[in-house]
Parts: structure tokens; C-alpha cells; sequence
């Protein structure tokens, strides 16, 4: 025997018996299924992925999810499903398909035995509710919403999926007809199913914490308060969305709902009989039949997000403010990029990323009077005047351009977070509650060098993209990547960002009423990073000054379109003249957020 050859039979032995730790076929409630194990190194390390699991049978058009009657043999879980069926970017055409009701799976394998009683971390797409899906968007095969690199990093299951956007996830005529809410009963029926199932993967299921950004984190926030979730979710994470965001709820389904159905010829004076006909009609069609205008809109861009969550009296029963008694043993972070509205100023003012595009007062008042409607006239003065009291000593376009971002970042994220965190703590019970500020700057070549960390900028950190692909980024990127898995899935083992399996730049401390405590996430964190009343001047602007102000209805809640503009108002569905998204006539209440923000 040669001098190398126990060296290399031991070896061999110590590969094979490294090669055990997989899972092979699982056995689920709907039958065996199997994915692939790959390996991660030499020393035996794996993660097993299954991709393409149903979670709920093939959806009825407009209806509930309905569970799987499950399968015959071993289903083959190696490749992604098709999205949801939704409309293509350029909203002239769909792709997706109905059947799509399918979850991915990533289970981190160590070298000798099979992972049991991991912690597991569901993930909710963003997209408005309009778009999206499990995996998110890829280039050549490298997907956004892989799980890789947090599973594998944080010794955590994690698990994505699919859910219905657009009119086919939350067309609702306000009552029993269609009461919506198709997209988030989607999310739940596939947390119920991991609750269900994931023992069998080697997951805790009394140890779920579910996380999402935008409409995701919005979601994320919802399943938190809804009954229905009662007992399945141990954590929760919010990233940049919440459901009180003025986007985060519908005030007026009816309205919307209307549109689509005359767009596709259906009654509109009956809703039993609107819903019968909009039930059989093409899903193809209801999905074009709402277009979401960009460009040349008399109105913010926020007013015309059409298809939301409803409170329905049912998944979701109550305005969301009065819901936080659901979440009172649920550990919640949920924080917001320092220039999460930069995306939506950008499309309402595109001057924004214009170095020698100018922005007026009149650009900024038209905005301001566009996003405080429910208060008419004094609330847009009002507001005007408190965001360009610093225009005084600093009236550079740099500072208008900042001023016009932390006004859309304030309305549409920070505030209804801040009130969030709030009512979370203020409701807990034995939940703890975290906040953040991540403010790694935008890697955009486009923007303007003073552009901070813009909506979705957390995403590829979150994700680990810097690993997962080195050549792209620099150490400083994998450094803020390194610390979002750290806390992340720290706080989904423990409840405490600090403490767990990963090492952290510096120490998290719990949100409290009286600081408000919140940790600045960027690339270089240390004790400094911890920080507290982050725009502390303008929340008591929103829930005291601006709150106090009469509310005002009829006629005077709907802007005019600028004068000798007949053309501004181009309102989804396509070219309807009367299909402006205003809030309804008359009502005071439709498109205002609980306690803060009206439109």
C-alpha cells in the first residue's frame, strides 16, 4: 500500500459519509417529493432545494385558494413555476399562468447528520400587488429571490412563493360578491403549509418568521394582524411597507372594481351579478383591463395603485390601526431605506434625476396638494410651508430635490413605520419590537450622486448577492450583506438580532416608545449606529398638526386638473375619461390612512 493511500481512503470514506447528509425524497401531505442536494464544499456541506411544491390547488378566477388534492409518485421539485398570471411591463400583454400556486424551498445540510429544528423564514414578494413572484427577476439564471446564501449563512430554512397580483389577487366589489383579499389568503394557505410540513424538512414549525419588502413587507405586516394566522407566525419583518401605508389598504374597491368591469362589458349596477360575469370573463382580460399610468398623470402615481388589500370584515376585519392586539406575541422589526420614496418622486416629478432639470415651488405644491387631498387647501399650505421652511438659507436644487424625496419617503413609508413600530409595542405582550434605517447608498449609475439607499436598494443584501455574485460588487457591499443575513436570521432564530448563530457589527437595541430606538444599517456600523426620534419634528407634524386639521369633503377633495390641461388625467383603465382615481365622491374616509396621512 502506497504512503498516500490511507490518506486518500480516509478521505474517500470522510466524502461518503458527508454525502449522507441530504434528504433525498421528503414525504409530504400531498406525497414524496424530491429536490436536488447541492454540494457547497469538499468538507461536505449542502443545501437541499426543491422548487415547484404546490401549496394550494390550481385557483378559481376571483375565488379562495382551495388545497391541494396532492399526487400519485415522487413529484420532481427542481425547477421554478411560472409566475402569477399579470400584466408584462409594458402592460399590453400578460405572462404567468392561473396554476401557480407553488412554493421553493432552501435547507442548509451540515457533513454528518440531516438539519432538524431549523428556524424558517418565509418570504413575501414585493411589486405593488400588481407584480412579482417567488423567485424575483433574473439574469441568466440568477434569481433574485434565492435563498442560497441566507440559508446557508444563517442555518435557516427559507422558503419562497407565489401569490395572485393585480384585479385576479384583489378585485373586490366591497361586499360578500367579491370580497378580495385572493393574494393574501394565497400567502396564508402557504405559511399554513409550511406550518403543516416543514418538520418533514428539517424546519421548527413552532419557529416561523415570515419577512417581506414593499407590498411584501405591507403583506408581511397583514398576516401579522389578521386572525387567520392565529398560532402559525412566531416573527415577522417588515421591509419598507406596513399596512398602514396609504397603499397598504383599498378605502374604495367599488370604485376600481367598476372600472374593470366596464372595460370588459360586464354589469356595473349589480355587484352579485358584476361578480358572476367578471368570474367567467378571460382572466387575460381583467388582468389588461387595469393599466397603471407612468407618465403625464394629473395625480401622484400613488392614487392610481387600484388593486390593494380590503379590510373585509373577515381575513381582514377591522381598519389595520385596530388589529395590533394580533400581533401582541409576535417579535416584529420593521424599518425603511432613507430614500425609499426617491423611486415614486422620480415618476411624479422626473426632473428629480435631471442634473440640469430644475424643480419649482409650484412642481413641489402641485405634489403636496396631490398627497394631502382629505385636507383641501390649508392641509396643502400647510404642508408646503413645514417642508420648505429649510429652502430659506439652502434654496440649491439639490436641497428642493431632497426635499420633494423625504416628502414621498415620509407619506408613503417612514410615517406609517414609525406608527407601526408604535402600535406594536404599545400592544406587546411577549413580543419585541425593532426598527431600522438602512442607508447604504443607491449602486444606480444614473442617479444623482446625493441619492441615498432608494426603494428596494435592501433587497440584494438581504439576498446575499454579494456573495452570490463577487464580481459585481465591492468588500464594502459585503460587509452590509454580511450584517442584514446576521440580524436577519438572528432574529429569526432567537427574537434577538444580537443573538444567535451569526456574529454582528454591533449591538441592536429594542425599539421603546419613549426613544424610539432604531439601528442605521449601512457599511460602517459600531456603537454610533444606534440612533433614536429619527424625524421625530415631522411625525408629530403628521400625527398632531396635520391631523388636527378639518378634514375636508365633497367637491374639495379631488384636485382639479392644472388648468388648460384637458389631457392630464390619464386615469386606468386606459383612456376612460371617467376612470380618474380619485377618492370617491363624498367620502371623506376613502384613501386616508389610519390616524396619519390622507391622500
Amino acid at each position: 500500500m502506497g504512503r498516500w493511500e490511507p490518506v486518500v481512503l480516509g478521505l474517500a470514506c470522510c466524502l461518503a459519509a458527508a454525502s449522507a447528509a441530504k434528504l433525498g425524497a421528503v414525504y409530504t401531505e400531498g406525497g414524496f417529493v424530491e429536490g436536488v442536494n447541492k454540494k457547497l464544499s469538499l468538507l461536505g456541506d449542502s443545501v437541499d432545494i426543491f422548487k415547484g411544491i404546490p401549496f394550494a390547488a390550481t385557483p378559481k378566477a376571483l375565488e379562495n385558494p382551495q388545497q391541494h388534492p396532492g399526487w400519485q409518485g415522487t413529484l420532481k421539485a427542481t425547477s421554478f413555476k411560472k409566475r402569477c398570471l399579470q400584466a408584462t411591463l409594458t402592460q399590453d400583454s400578460t405572462f404567468g399562468v392561473e396554476d401557480c400556486l407553488y412554493l421553493n424551498i432552501w435547507v442548509p445540510q451540515g457533513r454528518k447528520e440531516v438539519s432538524h429544528n431549523l428556524p424558517v423564514m418565509i418570504w413575501i414578494y414585493g411589486g405593488a400587488f400588481l407584480m412579482g413572484s417567488g423567485q424575483g427577476a433574473n439574469f441568466l439564471s440568477n434569481y433574485l429571490y434565492d435563498g442560497e446564501e441566507i440559508a446557508t449563512r444563517g442555518n435557516v430554512i427559507v422558503v419562497t412563493f407565489n401569490y395572485r397580483v393585480g384585479p385576479l389577487g384583489f378585485l373586490s366589489t366591497g361586499d360578500a360578491n367579491l370580497p378580495g383579499n385572493y393574494g393574501l389568503r394565497d400567502q396564508h394557505m402557504a405559511i399554513a403549509w409550511v406550518k403543516r410540513n416543514i418538520a418533514v424538512f428539517g424546519g421548527d414549525p413552532d419557529n416561523i418568521t415570515i419577512f417581506g419588502e414593499s407590498a411584501g413587507g405591507a403583506s408581511v405586516s397583514l398576516q401579522t394582524l389578521s386572525p387567520y394566522n392565529k398560532g402559525l407566525i412566531k416573527r415577522a419583518i417588515s421591509q419598507s411597507g406596513v399596512a398602514l401605508c396609504p397603499w397598504g389598504i383599498q378605502k374604495d374597491p367599488l370604485f376600481w372594481a367598476k372600472k374593470i368591469a366596464e372595460k370588459v362589458g360586464c354589469p356595473m349596477d349589480d355587484t352579485g351579478r358584476m361578480a358572476g360575469c367578471l368570474k367567467v370573463t378571460d382572466p387575460r382580460a381583467l388582468t389588461l383591463a387595469y393599466k397603471l399610468p407612468l407618465t403625464s398623470m394629473t395625480y401622484p402615481a400613488l392614487h392610481y395603485l387600484g388593486f390593494l388589500p380590503v379590510v373585509d370584515g373577515d381575513f381582514i376585519p377591522d381598519d389595520p390601526l385596530n388589529l395590533y392586539a394580533n400581533a401582541a406575541d409576535i417579535d416584529y422589526i420593521a424599518g425603511t431605506n432613507d430614500m425609499d420614496g426617491h423611486l415614486f418622486a422620480a415618476i411624479d416629478l422626473p426632473a428629480i434625476n435631471k442634473g440640469k432639470k430644475a424643480i419649482t415651488e409650484e412642481d413641489f405644491y402641485k405634489l403636496v396638494s396631490g398627497l394631502t387631498l382629505i385636507k383641501g387647501l390649508r392641509g396643502a399650505n400647510a404642508t408646503f410651508d413645514f417642508y420648505t421652511e429649510p429652502w430659506a438659507q439652502d434654496s440649491s436644487q439639490e436641497t428642493k430635490k431632497k426635499t420633494v424625496v423625504d416628502f414621498e419617503t415620509d407619506i408613503l413609508f417612514l410615517m406609517p413605520t414609525e406608527i407601526a413600530v408604535a402600535q406594536h409595542k404599545a400592544n406587546a405582550k411577549s413580543a419585541k419590537t425593532y426598527t431600522y434605517l438602512f442607508s447604504h447608498p443607491s449602486r444606480m449609475p444614473i442617479y444623482p450622486s446625493w441619492v441615498g439607499a432608494d426603494h428596494a436598494d435592501d433587497l440584494q443584501y438581504v439576498f446575499g448577492k454579494p456573495f452570490a455574485t463577487p464580481l459585481g460588487y465591492r468588500s464594502q457591499d459585503r460587509t452590509v450583506s454580511k450584517a442584514m443575513i446576521a440580524y436577519w436570521t438572528n432574529f429569526a432564530r432567537t427574537g434577538d438580532p444580537n443573538t444567535g448563530e451569526s456574529a454582528v457589527p454591533t449591538n441592536w437595541d429594542p425599539y421603546t416608545l419613549e426613544g424610539g430606538n432604531y439601528l442605521e444599517i449601512n457599511k460602517k456600523m459600531d456603537d454610533s449606529s444606534m440612533k433614536q426620534h429619527l424625524r421625530t419634528n415631522y411625525l408629530q407634524y403628521w400625527t398632531l398638526t396635520y391631523q388636527a386639521l378639518p378634514t375636508v369633503t365633497g367637491e374639495g377633495a379631488t384636485p382639479a386638473p392644472p388648468e388648460g390641461d384637458s389631457e392630464a388625467t390619464p386615469a386606468p383603465p386606459e383612456g376612460d375619461p371617467e376612470a380618474t382615481p380619485a377618492p370617491s365622491q363624498g367620502d371623506s374616509e376613502v384613501a386616508q390612512m389610519p390616524i396619519v396621512i390622507g391622500f
